[in-house]
């Protein structure tokens, strides 16, 4: 995993432990940290991210198999449940990097996801916490009861919540232990291994024991794995050197708004002699410091009468800001609108992968006589497409790219390529399905819910590979791009906007798909019935409209570098 988009990201993770304040040094090197706290943090890594993807990965089979959960209602808890998954590391995020650091975040986190797998390994050993099993689409199924349903959301909850709150906040925390970029990058391609195969095993070999074995000893492992994982943390903390946390960096932005609206009248042209750089009171003359675009925001770095302290100096508050909070807050403004493009592709995700479960319960899913593939255990297949084209996308086609075109290839121009392929991935899906719906129609199968379509699961490898490898272009662009235009206050927050996005993608998918079922009947519960290729089919157009979107929005975004090249010479104006 030593993709050139993945070692530019982890490059520039090291200007996170090597700067300060505003004009202060470089912190004095620290006795602790090192590779010495790498077998700890790994280790840590791989428990959780065995449980993590013990549970969600076949939550979908959990819901209808052991609480009788109706299978369209069952996407709709899953792709919720996924995005609190994809939202919560936004949260740890921000909960490290302004108020407690990274090490209490993942300490209280792991033991919070422990908790979570506990209540999962008792939900399933204690009968009654769950209804009576019965045959899968039959309409005499008992459904949960109100407690039942309240055990089964509180164990959700924390399960998401201690994934989320340690997935990303452990890389930042790996990232602090060392000085040097060369380091940082050989931890990252460690932590991106380890991700990888665990959940390899997680959705292999635990998914195969919990449909076939049982569903407490699956969950009893990742709890196993849980507890192993937060021991091996809390161990390694004589080790971990530890970053204190400077505050909430979204607190900078509101004050440049608020500064900004309330300097609206004053008007005049001015100079970058006007405005305050934040250099302990001292006005530091550097002529396109600030951009042109956006200049109504410059006047919450003007200088005024009113902004003068007692001694003469000058300081921020909610009237008066820095040249780099205001740049800060113009660079999100900017990629907002890219950003957002994101958000439909995210929803398709959802709905697709939600869908494609569906649709291997109702297939055959044998390999042999004897061996029978989960149905949770076909992301698989997608997680592996994605794994194994960022490596080719890195090894081989960036620089074949640029042999061809003498450019190299920009996060914008990957993030588009990943929206084409992943359009590509919705066109297979339909065009599987028809072919499914044909098969049902052919044998009769129509009002027989339970019953298996003599039609091979592994069609569905096609449109997963091809959604994975439109995820291989579309989610390194997209990190690449955030971090490269963040703000360096924002650095560890840039890194989740693609979870943030995936949570958005996967709330909004279920409302989707209650809409289109209210207006066309398309998802039944039991899908044999239903039209699930007119639902894909529907998500092309969409996705191709939003492709237009893209474009437009990638046509009038201005990289900040070239922004700042732009205005270095122009003159500051409110």
């Amino acid at each position: 995993m030593e993709g050139m988009e993945l070692q530019k990201i982890e490059g520039r993770l090291s200007g996170l432990t090597t700067s300060n304040e505003e004009g202060g040094e470089a912190p004095k090197k620290s006795k602790q940290g090192g590779w010495i706290t790498f077998p700890f943090i790994i280790g840590t890594m791989m428990g959780l991210s065995l449980v993590a993807g013990g549970w969600a990965s076949n939550l979908i089979v959990y819901l209808i198999t052991e609480y009788n959960v109706k299978s369209i209602t069952a996407t709709k808890i899953s792709n919720i449940v996924l995005g609190c998954y994809s939202l919560f590391p936004v949260v740890g995020a921000i909960i490290a990097d302004s108020f407690l650091g990274s090490f209490p975040v993942v300490a209280i986190f792991s033991f919070v996801s422990l908790l979570g797998m506990i209540m999962f390994t008792l939900s399933t050993t204690i009968h009654s916490l769950r209804p009576a099993r019965c045959v899968i689409g039959s309409s005499m199924c008992e459904a949960p009861s109100n407690v039942q349903y309240a055990v089964l959301y509180m164990t959700l909850g924390l399960a998401s919540l201690g994934l989320g709150g340690t997935r990303f906040t452990i890389a930042s925390l790996g990232a602090e232990q060392f000085d040097k970029t060369k380091d940082q990058g050989i931890f990252f391609n460690w932590y991106f291994f380890t991700l990888y195969i665990a959940n390899l095993i997680s959705f292999s070999v635990i998914v195969y024991i919990e449909d076939n074995v049982g569903w407490g000893l699956g969950f009893g492992i990742c709890a196993i794995a849980n507890v192993i994982g937060l021991a091996l943390f809390l161990l390694g903390k004589p080790f971990y050197r530890q970053v204190k946390p400077k505050g909430s960096p979204f607190t900078s932005l509101a004050r440049v708004m608020v500064a900004a609206i309330r300097k609206r009248k004053i008007l005049g042209t001015f100079g970058s002699q006007d405005y305050y750089f934040g250099t302990t009171g001292v006005l530091k003359m550097e002529a396109g410091a600030s951009t042109k675009s956006l200049r109504f925001l410059n006047r919450a770095a003007l200088i005024t009468e009113g902004d003068k302290q007692l001694d003469g100096s000058y300081t921020r508050s909610w009237t008066l800001c820095t040249i780099e909070e205001v740049e800060a807050l113009k660079t999100i403004i900017r990629i907002i609108p890219v950003w957002s493009t994101g958000i439909f592709l995210s929803v398709t995700i959802g709905i697709f992968s939600s869908l494609t479960t569906l649709q291997a319960l109702t297939m055959n899913r044998h390999l042999g006589p004897h061996f029978k593939i989960p149905a949770g255990s076909f992301l698989l297949f997608n997680l592996l497409a994605t794994a194994v084209s960022i490596f080719i996308i890195d090894r081989f086609f960036i620089p074949m790219w640029k042999n061809l075109t003498r450019r190299t290839l920009t996060p914008l121009q990957r993030i588009g390529i990943g929206h084409i392929i992943n359009i590509l991935g919705l066109v297979s899906s339909a065009l599987i399905e028809i072919r499914r719906l044909h098969v049902v129609q052919t044998h009769s199968r129509i009002d027989q819910p339970g019953l298996v379509v003599p039609m091979s699961a592994m069609w569905l490898v096609v449109p997963l590979s091809i959604m994975g490898i439109g995820e291989g272009f579309h989610f390194p662009g997209s990190i690449a791009l955030y971090y490269q235009e963040f703000p360096m206050s924002l650095k560890s927050t840039s890194t989740t906007m693609v979870s943030l996005l995936l949570a958005i993608g996967l709330y909004l998918s279920p409302a989707i798909m209650d809409l289109v079922d209210q207006i066309t009947g398309w998802l039944p519960d039991d899908i044999n019935d239903g039209r699930l290729d007119n639902v894909y089919w529907v998500l092309v157009v969409t996705g191709v409209v939003n492709f237009g979107y893209y474009l437009i929005c990638a046509k009038y975004f201005k990289y900040q570098q070239n922004v700042e090249e732009n205005d270095r010479h122009s003159e500051l104006a409110p």
